[in-house]
């Protein structure tokens, strides 16, 4: 239940901010809730005010006619010796003045003496209590010698109790002395004509405001259903449905808007189908170009073998021509290449050939291929393998172009600190990590590396014949595998390249298993190390990593394999 509660403000406060039509239907109906009220307040204020004036003007009237008519008939009983008795004087003047109120009554008169010490009578009718006169208005009139009047509860003998209006004034009886005298009226029949007109209130009121809610609901309606097809419309435009338009029904504000969404829709697939058609124009053109540059190419290749091979016979400055020849040759031909895989990925014509793959031993094979690069560059390739056999399906074809792509850059962008590589897996993922200790990357250059053509030193000389295409090529290879490509670097510190793909074919990548930062290897003066043991203690062990039964400690002999590619050392050791 606790939570129950707790939720529910948020769901409301969740459900508040997103509806726009709750909004305007709520604010409307609060509003007409507070203008309903206060109407309704102001209107009985107003009916009550002129009731009880009416009851006063009216209350006061009749009280001064009773007073005169009293007075009248204490003068003329007043005949000296033969003056009836104070008793009777007071009965008198009480029973004349009870006669003018009718059947029923509609009022009670209390006769009381300003002097209660000597003994003079009182009298009231119909059981009303002298407590039903507020000693500040017996005060008012015994001072003032005057009318005077106010509002108070009526209460009687026998227990009632009536709101009422009493009036009182001063009278003196002869023979007996100052007396005053209250009309006292109820106000019954006020207050039921109150208590109608409240209740008439409040029923139309509610009434009102219930009709006001319908009336918002129908025109926040009328409102937000048509910004809800748009925002609908928007997000199946958005997805890529380019076909979809809001209907225009007439010719209002909402309509204009529209027009104006239909425009820009129109607009939008206007832009995008000419992107498109420049798209495969652009592509159609890398495609056809690289293809009607193959037959020259080979004709220019066939003629540059010739001279390559009889550069011997010929004078020291046209054999280093031939040798140039050769080696641009080379370049062209790799960028040629990398063309042709570029216009494939963009028509998405590329495919996997997928087979169960030994990556440890792939990775072995590339970086024996780029032992004589790594000996131009006197530095040195460690790789380690955590698992082995690491088996995963895939393409190897592509996997393969993708670390010799990763081990090339490496090695020309390190020092002589080498070149570190790590391979890992766990059940589900295998992560390739390729560090190097070179220039490293400035920062934000991480996301560009992938870019086509980017160089982090465009006037940096690319010895080891790379077309600027490679990154790109290999990110668009990690990505046909389900896989990830990831790069990190710092100025200084050098640069790691981490490839993770699933186990099996179609399986999703949701973590990586080797770190991506300087954590993964060791102190730089152990990165430096010359020998194996040193290269196993530079190197970070996993302790996680384990797959099956293999072992995953580095000292272990079955779980490592080191290659040191310089000087001619010999081949991987276990």
């Amino acid at each position: 239940m606790g939570r129950v509660l707790l939720f529910f403000p948020r769901a409301v406060r969740r459900l508040w901010r997103r509806s726009l039509f709750i909004r305007v239907a709520s604010l409307t109906l609060v509003l007409s809730i507070t203008v309903v009220g206060a109407l309704g307040f102001l209107l009985l204020s107003n009916v009550t005010t002129g009731l009880l004036e009416a009851k006063e003007r009216s209350a006061v009237g009749e009280a001064s006619a009773g007073l005169g008519e009293a007075q009248r008939l204490l003068d003329a009983a007043d005949t000296g010796p033969s003056t009836p008795s104070p008793s009777r004087l007071v009965d008198t003047v009480v029973t004349s003045l009870a006669t003018r109120a009718g059947s029923p009554a509609t009022f009670d008169v209390l006769l009381l003496s300003t002097l209660p010490d000597i003994g003079a009578p009182e009298r009231g009718t119909n059981l009303v209590a002298v407590s039903s006169i507020p000693l500040e208005l017996r005060d008012a009139v015994t001072q003032t010698q005057r009318q005077s009047w106010t509002f108070t509860e009526i209460r009687f003998l026998d227990g009632r109790t009536s709101p009422g209006f009493v009036v009182g004034a001063p009278l003196s009886i002869p023979t007996v002395g100052p007396y005053e005298l209250y009309y006292l009226f109820p106000l019954s029949q006020e207050q039921q004509t109150l208590d109608l007109v409240s209740s008439s209130i409040l029923t139309a009121g509610l009434v009102l405001v219930g009709l006001l809610g319908v009336v918002a609901w129908i025109v926040t309606r009328q409102v937000v259903v048509p910004v809800r097809a748009a925002a609908q419309t928007a997000e199946r435009l958005s997805s890529g449905n380019l076909n979809e338009r809001l209907p225009i029904r007439r010719d209002d504000d909402l309509d204009q808007l529209a027009r104006s969404f239909n425009a820009m829709a129109e607009s939008i697939d206007a832009q995008i189908t000419q992107l498109e058609e420049l798209s495969r124009v652009q592509q159609r053109f890398v495609s056809d170009v690289s293809h009607e540059l193959r037959t020259p190419l080979t004709t220019i290749r066939m003629a540059a073998d010739v001279l390559f091979e009889s550069r011997q016979s010929l004078t020291a400055e046209t054999a280093r021509s031939a040798e140039l020849l050769q080696n641009q040759l080379d370049r062209f031909e790799a960028l040629l290449g990398d063309l042709l895989e570029i216009s494939r990925f963009d028509a998405g014509a590329a495919k996997l050939d997928s087979d169960s793959v030994d990556v440890a031993t792939l990775v072995q094979r590339v970086i024996d291929g780029t032992e004589p690069l790594a000996q131009s560059h006197n530095l040195r390739v460690r790789f380690a393998s955590y698992e082995r056999p690491c088996n995963v399906v895939c393409d190897a074809r592509r996997i393969e172009r993708i670390v010799r792509n990763l081990l090339d850059n490496a090695i020309e962008h390190g020092n002589e600190k080498g070149v570190l590589v790590e391979l890992s897996g766990d059940a589900d993922v295998v992560s390739l990590t390729v560090r190097d200790f070179g220039v490293g990357l400035r920062p934000g250059e991480a996301g560009l590396v992938f870019n086509r053509f980017w160089r982090a030193d465009p006037a940096r000389a690319r010895t080891t014949g790379g077309t600027g295409l490679g990154l790109a090529i290999a990110l668009e290879d990690a990505h046909l595998h389900g896989g990830w490509l990831e790069a990190w670097g710092e100025p200084g510190i050098g640069a790691c390249f981490r490839l993770t793909l699933p186990r099996e074919a179609g399986g999703a990548v949701t973590h990586a298993v080797l770190p991506l930062s300087d954590e993964m290897s060791g102190s730089d003066d152990a990165a430096d190390a010359s020998d194996d043991a040193n290269v196993r203690g530079s190197l970070k062990e996993p302790g996680d990593h384990s797959t099956g039964g293999v072992a995953n400690d580095p000292s272990s002999a079955d779980s490592l394999v080191f290659t040191v590619p310089i000087d001619g050392e010999g081949g991987p050791r276990r």
